[in-house]
């Protein structure tokens, strides 16, 4: 059976190439385009009314700008009521800045259609070429690094527009939270916590001088997105703490009750750790793993073992064995504790 590509684009106040853009896409009778007009200004809309003209075509209108997320999810929306996905299997979402050749846009669509599970693939660009912007390079190259610390997933390109998204990650990506440019980095995390394969398909680099038409506020919105990188380390950094301090007041309670004993650190802790799980759980990793408690408590049983060798044993500071086994531990909880199995 023959399937056909969905093409998302999201547009706000796009310039008239964008018309013909959008035309040279629906000569192609294997794809069928979503056009969102983001709230456009009022002398702009004769282009949305051009477009909606186009074979294969359908535009959405928001009365006010909402932003990029919202964009997305509306025109996914329209996909998942409106499209069948043994004939569509997949969605592209591209820009209207006319970044995006049509090549890569269809080379997206034939990895779509050999896809039969859940799965995203993006539309990596090389940012080394000289007519990249330098806020471009090196923004795309900080977001990259942290990404890696704190997710354990490399993605050369965390803000490429280009991405093919499965019927089924779809649907799940209705719910994300965002609404500008965050919504795509809140995709990808959402693929990495579920264990979605994430595919890399590199694509030609075009920026238009200097990138100017770009939406995106470099204030605004990078702090948006890297609020939702940091969060789940931020909360992860309150928890410890606040464990902590309740370890210290059920040391000081044993301790009235039990004097000068050896289990004091241990139930202390032990007793702290009940409230650590479940904070962690419910509110920092967000996870409903089943099997969770047990990974924790063998994790817990190693620290401890780990923190008597190397301070007591080895005679190396404890506040540096402290460091190293809150940021083990992130990374042990967020990526095999709390997380479900393949």
């Amino acid at each position: 059976m023959k399937k056909n590509i969905v093409v998302l684009i999201p547009a706000l106040n796009p310039k008239e190439d964008f018309y013909n853009y959008t035309k040279k896409l629906s000569n192609n009778n294997d794809i069928q385009l979503i056009i969102i007009d983001d709230g456009s200004k009022e002398e702009l809309k004769y282009i949305f009314k051009k477009i909606q003209k186009l074979p294969h075509t359908v535009v959405l209108t928001h009365p006010t700008n909402q932003g990029k997320g919202r964009a997305i999810k509306t025109g996914l929306e329209y996909y998942i009521n409106h499209f069948n996905k043994d004939d569509y299997p997949g969605i592209i979402t591209a820009d209207s800045d006319g970044q995006h050749k049509i090549e890569d846009v269809l080379k997206i669509g034939e990895e779509l259609n050999n896809l039969t599970n859940e799965e995203l693939i993006l539309g990596t660009r090389y940012f080394n070429q000289d007519n990249v912007p330098f806020k471009s390079r090196n923004g795309n190259k900080i977001t990259t690094l942290i990404f890696k610390l704190l997710y354990g997933k490399k993605i050369n390109d965390t803000q490429t527009g280009l991405r093919g998204i499965t019927y089924e990650f779809a649907k799940k990506c209705l719910t994300l939270k965002g609404e500008r440019f965050e919504y795509e980095i809140n995709m990808l995390i959402k693929a990495v916590k579920e264990n979605i394969p994430i595919k890399e398909q590199i694509i030609e680099t075009i920026y238009y001088d200097n990138n100017k038409e770009s939406h995106f506020k470099p204030l605004k919105d990078a702090y948006k997105i890297y609020k939702i990188i940091l969060m789940e380390f931020i909360l992860f950094i309150l928890s410890g703490l606040s464990s902590k301090l309740l370890e210290i007041i059920f040391y000081k309670l044993i301790y009235n009750l039990l004097s000068n004993n050896i289990v004091i650190p241990i139930l202390s802790r032990f007793l702290s750790s009940i409230y650590n799980y479940n904070i962690n759980k419910e509110y920092v990793f967000k996870s409903n793993e089943n099997h969770s408690i047990k990974r924790y408590y063998l994790l817990f049983t190693i620290e401890i073992f780990c923190y008597y060798i190397f301070s007591k044993e080895l005679g190396i500071s404890s506040k540096i064995i402290n460091i190293l086994l809150f940021l083990i531990n992130y990374q042990l909880e967020q990526r095999w504790v709390y997380k479900k199995k393949d």
